[in-house]
């Protein structure tokens, strides 16, 4: 069986990229892409000049511009992106047709099987920036490794316009001092837990058996045992499925109580309708309300057997908001779809 080699490509701060493509002036100066401060938006993203002032993606913008008075704002063009996104992703596939989209700005590329480029992964790679670049004017970072999880820890690697390969006779030296931080799934209280077992990177985690790992960290306990040994056979999935449809809403004041608050739920409602019926009026698992207080605190609720309409949202909504009894910035509301696989058991006939 032939050793795996998954590409995953990145594109660097790809909607401020976009923006400074088109307008070469924003290039050298703080920029961020997002909602205005007034109508309390938040940083979409930013470019490499920004994230020096401590900026980053989902914070508010009314701070971004208190550590940067002069940040250049730029509200989001989706339409815009998404275009640039398909040309990227076609060149994706002119190189395999194993890619997994996981966003607009990255993808995961199994190119074990590819022929071309003498099979090399490392020329694949060059091949895929050089390409975007030519094409669309954006650089693509890129990982290459026998593993998904290291790809994409390779691609972080060097950015932006990176390209770090890890070979496969590398991957044990790699992964012996990789910080668990670098780990996927592991965030901050996961993060603060290995601290105080004095667990700080892949080596310290290969000393405690399988046993001890699921005990303290449950299912997630199996992954870090394998990826602290450079194991993941996780395959490149060709179709993502759908799992939600949801609409939601940051206010410019916050609603100060419940009938305000159930007096913005119709329009949600409604689009909420029309997304539902532009993705084929799928089978519905359940309804789901999201609200967030003005204290930054969210709760989400949901209920199964119901048809979406406002009604039910009302319902819930009414629920949701006694657990707390704040003013809301944010409202939100959506419906789970049920899974493709129960979909299919449905539809079969009996025998």
């Amino acid at each position: 069986m032939p050793i795996r080699k998954i590409l995953h490509a990145d594109c660097d701060c790809f909607y401020a990229a976009v923006e400074m493509r088109d307008n070469p002036a924003l290039r050298d100066i703080p920029l961020a892409v997002g909602g205005s401060a007034e109508r309390r938006g938040v940083i979409t993203t930013c470019n490499y000049p920004a994230r020096k002032f401590g900026i980053h993606s989902a914070m508010p913008t009314a701070r971004a511009l208190r550590l940067c008075p002069e940040l250049t704002l730029v509200p989001p063009n989706f339409d815009k992106y998404r275009e640039v996104s398909a040309r990227i992703q076609a060149i994706f596939h002119e190189l395999t047709p194993l890619v997994e989209p996981l966003s607009l700005d990255e993808a995961y590329l199994d190119v074990t099987d590819v022929e071309a480029f003498q099979g090399s992964a490392t020329w694949m790679a060059q091949w895929l920036k050089a390409e975007c670049l030519k094409r669309t004017g954006i650089t693509v970072s890129v990982g290459a490794a026998p593993a998904r999880f290291l790809a994409k820890i390779a691609s972080d690697w060097e950015k932006p316009d990176g390209l770090t390969v890890i070979r496969p006779d590398q991957v044990d030296a790699f992964v012996r001092t990789l910080p668990v931080k670098k780990l996927h799934g592991v965030g901050p209280a996961t993060s603060a837990r290995m601290e105080a077992m004095n667990i700080h990177t892949c080596e310290d985690l290969r000393a405690l058996p399988i046993e001890k790992l699921l005990d303290e960290f449950g299912k997630f306990g199996r992954r870090l045992y394998e990826m602290s040994r450079g194991i993941d056979e996780r395959p490149i999935n060709i179709e993502r499925e759908r799992k939600s449809i949801s609409v939601e809403t940051t206010f410019e004041r916050d609603l100060p109580d419940l009938p305000s608050v159930k007096g913005a739920l119709t329009p949600l409602c409604e689009k909420l309708s029309e997304r539902v019926s532009r993705n084929g009026n799928p089978p519905l698992l359940c309804l789901f309300v999201k609200i967030r207080f003005d204290d930054f605190t969210t709760t989400n609720l949901e209920a199964r057997g119901l048809a979406p309409e406002l009604e039910n949202f009302d319902h819930l909504l009414e629920q949701a908001w006694q657990r707390a009894r704040r003013p809301v910035r944010l409202l939100g509301v959506g419906v789970r779809l049920v899974p493709e696989e129960a979909r299919l058991q449905l539809s079969l006939p009996f025998s």
